[in-house]
């Protein structure tokens, strides 16, 4: 099985079982709604941060499968990360995304089968969105503290 095959299938595993789907009636969550129109990706993720940490992630939306499964490999990534630690991972997948080097070290797990997107630029705002949103959710709590 070649490498291309294994990414595609782990992106389908993700878009048929997503994980942290479904939202949640609470406060202490911040919700942000991000869309997609190019494409009809609609996505709302939403955060849980205590002490700096992301404690919970939750995403729910519709889409193509690389949005729908990004997200759910996003909050997978993020979750129990720092907010400081989760925008470096932000970062290194924006540059894996846009087909620049990016570190292993940092980037790690089923984000790296997202790295063949960079070949297909029409796909690149399908890939990013839960990313986007959860780095705008990010940056609002951190203007806040």
């Amino acid at each position: 099985m070649n490498i291309e095959n294994l990414y595609r299938q782990v992106i389908m595993e993700h878009y048929k079982n997503p994980r942290n789907k479904g939202l949640v009636d609470d406060p202490g969550y911040l919700t942000i709604h991000m869309n997609n129109p190019s494409c009809g990706d609609e996505l709302t993720v939403q955060m849980k941060v205590e002490n700096g940490v992301i404690t919970d992630l939750k995403q729910q939306g519709t889409g193509c499968s690389i949005c729908c499964s990004s997200a759910s490999v996003m909050t997978e990534t993020l979750k129990n990360e720092t907010t400081d630690r989760a925008l470096e991972i932000i970062r290194e997948y924006y540059e894996m995304i846009k087909g620049m080097p990016y570190n292993p070290e940092i980037l790690k797990g089923d984000a790296l089968v997202y790295q063949g997107v960079s070949q297909f630029p029409a796909r690149i705002k399908c890939a990013t969105l839960a990313w986007k949103a959860c780095e705008k959710g990010i940056c609002k709590i951190k203007e806040e503290a």
